[in-house]
């Protein structure tokens, strides 16, 4: 897949990337999400570079592993 093909697969939104806030509220898909105690779940944003480099990390533990890759699946919770 390309880079467009792959960002095409995400919801994107006005958000902070969580690597780049200096870079103000820009596109963000959500990437995780933490659930503190004391306060409600908080999504974690990321940049299109940002989710790149996250599918790419994906895309090389899949191969390390002997296992299929599928973009698209970074902030589900798997089932």
């Amino acid at each position: 897949m390309d880079r467009q093909q792959i960002l095409d697969l995400y919801e994107w939104a006005a958000g902070v990337c969580f690597r780049h806030p200096s870079k103000g509220v820009i596109r963000t898909a959500v990437v995780g999400c933490l659930h503190p105690r004391s306060d409600d779940d908080r999504e974690v944003r990321g940049c299109e570079d940002c989710v790149l480099a996250m599918e790419d990390i994906r895309r090389e533990a899949a191969a390390r592993a002997g296992r299929e890759y599928k973009p698209g699946h970074l902030g589900r919770v798997p089932s």
